[in-house]
Order: structure tokens, then C-alpha cells, then sequence
């Protein structure tokens, strides 16, 4: 039985530039209780029951008015949650069911103790392409899981693992996979994701900057999920680098594919984070080196009147394509535009494939507080919207709340210039108190969000907290 609550309406804030859209918003409420709450599998750590984080949301080509959105379900302090969580709706965004994805043992699927990273993308034929990490706890046993929907996101099947390293092996970690389906051939669809390695144990997805290292692996279906191309790499590093966060997105001109992540190198400083992308013009079989477009000068956020630490996606970058021109976004977090003291959106974009990138440029509202979890998405007629948090409602000496916003800022031009043509700011969401958030190494509603178009129409998909519950601290919120 799903956990009913009332819609809550968002007034907006009034664009400086007029963009055929709503001043305001309705934020449907897209989760419900815990499909996972009687489940003791997955600690030692604390299990928030009821807290969802790190939505993905993926609308459907092929049948109007469907939407798919995935999300952790019952977030450990520790890493992962009971079990991964996907929303439908085929009315446009405005209600929403919920059922399991088959990813870990509360689900009744893979046998693994957790689950992470939820990733959704659809096909041109309505296939949608769901995939996990699944991990233990109580061992280092971790595998990348994919599964297929062909019935806009009710029943989920084809369960697939595209790679396992089980006990006793104890030196690879599987981390941070995404899928992408092709946007203009039926039945494929690519996996990447990176795979930490020590020399003589697991360095575990969070301490990435001991990992002897952490190439990028590849798995390809053409057959729409049913079976799945064996796990090769594509960006080798030595020593002591690693990729994370990698996306691919795909040229629906050319067919050209782009795989964009943070490189992460020595030393290990606010430089160490780098932008990066390879590319495939043959639909996989070989892959260029890695071009490096800007550092990630990123600082972390924190809140700025207790300095207790946040959980964002700080070192994860977010592409995104123009599907009617080719031209390429990329979206991070960065501390160089108030001389390292917090956290701001950069954007940088290129209309040349890649071969050159505009000088990265902040595309968040500038004001003198942290914003984070940048999305990014260009609709049909060429608009670039960019949704993230920020702490500007948080008052001087408030220690008790973090009040929270999302917002949506957006450029008709192309992200080519910033100002009146990349500004005009439309509220989404909050505030809510962040301090409500479960605690998992900060407070932590997810390394992303989620972000996708509707023809002409943005819809935000994103995490906000209960404030004050806690029983039930998050739920994910749609905003078509």
C-alpha cells in the first residue's frame, strides 16, 4: 500500500527572460513506504528506513506521457540501501506507482546484501535499460547488475550481471555504473562504469584517492538487454588514477559516442579532479584517449555556520547533448569563481565534437553560498536548463536548520555567454531543512539528481527531506 500524502505547489520565482514556461510549478510526490522495511538484511551500519536519495529519471520516446525514475531505497550510513526503487507514471509525471528492482537480496533478486547507484535510460522502441551496483557488506563480494522494462517501468525482467568479482577475490570493487540507451537504434544500450583495484584488497567506492587505480569498463546489448557484451576497458590509467562518474551520451546525428567522467590524478589536491571525456565513432569497438576539458576545482560543501559536512556529487560531472545539433554540455561543481571557498555550477560546452570547450563559465545564481548536484538537460529547441541546490535562505548564526532550494536556471543561446542569456531562475523546491537528510559520510540526499525533457518541457527529478521526521526524512518529488 502506497503512502498517501498531498501534492505540494512551489511558487516560483519570476524569469528574467521569458521562456514559455509556468511560474510555478507542482511537485508531485513520486515514493511511498518502504517496500524494503522488514528487511534485517545488509549492516552492521544505521539503515534509514523510508529514506529515499539519488534519483535517475528517464522519459520515454515511445509512449507519450511515461516517465521512469529510479532511486535508493532505506539508505545505510555505510554505502547503498536495502534495495533499488522504480516509480512510473503515464500521465506526464502528475501520479505515480512504485515497485522493486531485482538488485539485492530484500528484493528478492540478486543475491547481494545492498544495492547503489540506481540509472534508468530509454529506447527509441520503449525499452527501458535499468542497472545497479550490488555489493555485501559483511564481504567484499560486488557485481554491476542490468535488468530490461518493456512496459514503461511495471515489471522489470532479463536480470543480467554484467560483471561479479565474488569472494575470495578481495581486489577489484565495481563502483558508479550508468546506462545509456541508443537514442536512435532500438534494442542497444551501453554500460560504463569504473572498477577499483588494490593491490591486495578492496579500497571500498569511497576512498578513492587510495585506489591503486580505477579504469573504465564497457558493456554493450543489441538485442535489447537480453544478453550483454563481455565487460571490456576503455580508459586504462596507471597507478594511482582512476575515472568515476562515467556517462555516456550519444550523437543521434552521427552516432558518435561520448563517455564523459572525473580523471582523477596525482596530486592529490584541489587540482587532482579533471573533467574528461573519450569518444567512439564505431559504436563502441575502439575508443579515443581521454581529452581533458577543465580541473574540477571543487572544495566540498559544507554547512557554512556549523561547517558539518555535506555528501554531494562534487566529484561527479554531468554531460549532456543537443539532439538536434550535437552540441555537448558538461555540467560540475567548482570552487574557482569565489577563489576556493565553496562550491558553485560551472558549465563549459563545445559545438565541435568535442574538439574545443568554452572557458567553463558559473551558471548558478551568485549568491556568496554553496550550490551543488547539478543536472543538466537541452530540450527540442535547443534551451539548456540546469537544476542544483543552495543554501541562500540559511540565516547568519542558524545552527538548529539547513534550509535548502532547488532551483532551475536556463540559456537559450547555448550556454555561450553568461547574464541575461543564462540566469532567469525558476524555484523548484524547498525550503527544506537539509539537517533532515540521512547521514552516510555527510548529509546526504544523493551524488546526483535527476533531470530529463518532455519535448520543450523540463521535469526535474530530486530528492527533498521530510524536515524534522525521522521516520520517514526524504522523498522523491517530480516537478513536470
Amino acid at each position: 500500500m502506497r503512502r498517501q500524502k498531498p501534492a505540494v505547489r512551489l511558487i516560483g520565482v519570476p524569469l528574467a527572460i521569458v521562456l514559455a514556461t509556468s511560474t510555478a510549478w507542482a511537485a508531485s510526490l513520486v515514493s511511498g513506504a518502504s517496500p524494503f522495511a522488514s528487511c534485517t538484511i545488509g549492516g552492521p551500519g544505521t539503515n534509514y528506513v523510508n529514506a529515499e536519495v539519488e534519483p535517475w529519471l528517464a522519459v520515454n520516446p515511445a509512449v507519450p506521457g511515461n516517465l521512469i525514475g529510479v532511486w535508493q531505497q532505506d539508505r545505510w550510513s555505510n554505502g547503498g540501501a536495502h534495495g533499488l526503487v522504480a516509480g512510473y507514471s503515464f500521465n506526464a509525471g502528475k501520479t505515480w506507482e512504485e515497485t522493486t528492482l531485482p538488485f539485492s537480496a530484500c528484493a528478492g533478486g540478486l543475491a547481494y546484501e545492498r544495492a547503489s547507484d540506481p540509472w534508468v535510460s530509454i529506447g527509441p522502441d520503449g525499452t527501458a535499460y535499468t542497472v545497479s551496483i550490488s555489493f555485501n557488506k559483511s564481504n567484499n563480494s560486488n557485481a554491476v547488475g542490468a535488468a530490461v522494462s518493456r512496459d514503461g517501468g511495471k515489471t522489470w525482467g532479463n536480470l543480467s550481471v554484467l560483471i561479479a568479482n565474488n569472494e575470495p577475490t578481495t581486489q577489484f570493487f565495481n563502483d558508479k555504473e550508468s546506462v545509456t540507451a541508443n537514442p536512435i537504434k532500438p534494442g542497444i544500450a551501453y554500460a560504463v562504469w569504473h572498477r577499483l583495484q588494490s593491490p591486495n584488497g578492496n579500497p571500498y567506492a569511497n576512498l578513492h584517492t587510495v585506489a591503486f587505480r580505477g579504469p573504465t569498463f564497457f558493456a554493450k546489448t543489441v538485442n535489447g538487454g537480453q544478453t550483454w557484451s563481455s565487460p571490456k576497458i576503455i580508459v586504462n590509467v596507471p597507478s594511482r588514477q582512476q575515472t568515476i562518474g562515467n556517462q555516456i551520451v550519444v550523437n543521434s546525428q552521427d552516432g558518435t559516442l561520448y563517455d564523459f567522467f572525473n580523471l582523477i590524478t596525482p596530486p592529490f589536491n584541489v587540482t587532482a579532479n579533471k573533467v574528461a571525456f573519450v569518444k567512439s565513432t564505431d559504436d563502441g569497438a575502439t575508443w579515443t584517449k581521454p581529452q581533458i576539458i577543465a580541473d574540477m576545482r571543487t572544495v566540498g560543501v559544507t554547512n557554512p555556520n556549523t561547517g558539518k559536512a555535506l555528501r554531494t556529487g562534487d566529484i561527479i560531472p554531468e554531460p549532456a547533448i543537443d539532439p538536434a545539433t550535437g552540441q555537448l554540455y558538461v555540467v560540475w561543481q567548482d570552487s574557482r569563481f569565489n577563489g576556493g571557498q565553496f562550491d558553485e555550477i560551472a558549465l563549459s560546452t563545445s559545438t565541435n565534437g568535442g574538439n574545443t570547450w568554452s572557458t567553463p563559465i558559473p551558471v548558478n545564481t551568485r549568491t556568496g553560498r554553496a550550490a551543488f548536484n547539478p543536472s543538466v538537460r537541452v530540450n527540442s529547441v535547443g534551451s539548456v536548463a540546469v537544476t542544483y541546490y543552495d543554501f541562500r535562505d540559511l540565516q547568519a548564526g542558524n545552527t538548529k536548520t539547513l534550509p535548502t532550494n532547488m532551483w532551475r536556471t536556463m540559456s537559450n543561446n547555448g550556454g555561450q555567454s553568461f547574464g541575461s542569456e543564462f540566469g532567469g531562475e525558476l524555484h523548484v523546491a524547498g525550503p527544506f531543512d537539509m539537517k533532515t537528510a540521512p547521514n552516510a559520510e555527510g548529509l546526504f540526499v544523493g551524488d546526483y539528481q535527476g533531470l530529463d525533457v518532455m519535448g520543450t518541457t523540463f521535469v526535474p527529478f530530486f530528492i527533498q527531506t521530510n524536515s524534522g521526521s525521522l521516520t520517514n526524512r526524504t522523498d522523491v518529488f517530480a516537478a513536470p
